[in-house]
């Protein structure tokens, strides 16, 4: 009898660790998301002074007091909530400077969206005011569709759009009005 009474035992034993096995699946992930959000970054960096550069080459520097890192998500971005200041370089190391009130940086496409209060510093001393300015890091292309003023010497230009490189040797005013001088 003792036998059999081993026999069951080891049986059960075997049925109850069996069905924990089985019945476990891998949770890790979720795991990973306990204690956190979906809506809430998965850090905070604060005085931030992020350097871009292409073979050796800086060709940006990103400042804010501020970064929201929300690389957790399907679309994963870093959000500056309390301004931002990006100082961009051509090839021949000249700087202009976009200050914002915000910014987002898309990790996928490249792209900074900077917004509230955007004025834009070029090195040859020309300043866009605009409420929105995106900067496509990959093209090293700003543009605008919005509502735009770009001073240029003693021209003060309006506009609803702006594109340009980051030398200003393509830089354009869409859909222009102002007061520009022409020399006769």
């Amino acid at each position: 009898m003792s036998v059999l009474i081993k026999h069951i035992h080891k049986t059960i034993v075997l049925a109850i660790a069996l069905t924990m096995v089985f019945s476990c699946k891998n949770n890790f992930e979720d795991v990973k998301k306990i204690g956190i959000s979906e809506n809430a970054p998965i850090g905070i960096a604060e005085n931030m002074n992020l350097k871009y550069t292409d073979s050796g080459r800086v060709t940006a520097l990103l400042r804010s007091p501020k970064m929201l890192d929300f690389s957790n998500r399907d679309f994963p971005f870093s959000e500056f909530p309390d301004a931002v200041e990006l100082d961009l370089f051509d090839e021949n190391n000249q700087k202009s400077t976009i200050t914002a009130d915000y910014a987002i940086v898309y990790d996928k496409t490249g792209l900074i969206d900077m917004q509230g209060n955007v004025v834009l510093a070029s090195h040859k001393n020309d300043t866009l005011y605009a409420d929105q300015l995106y900067y496509d890091q990959n093209r090293e292309w700003m543009f605008t569709n919005q509502p735009v003023t770009f001073r240029t010497g003693s021209d003060i230009i309006n506009g609803k759009g702006f594109d340009s490189d980051v030398k200003f040797t393509k830089a354009q005013v869409l859909e222009i009005d102002g007061l520009i001088n022409v020399d006769e």
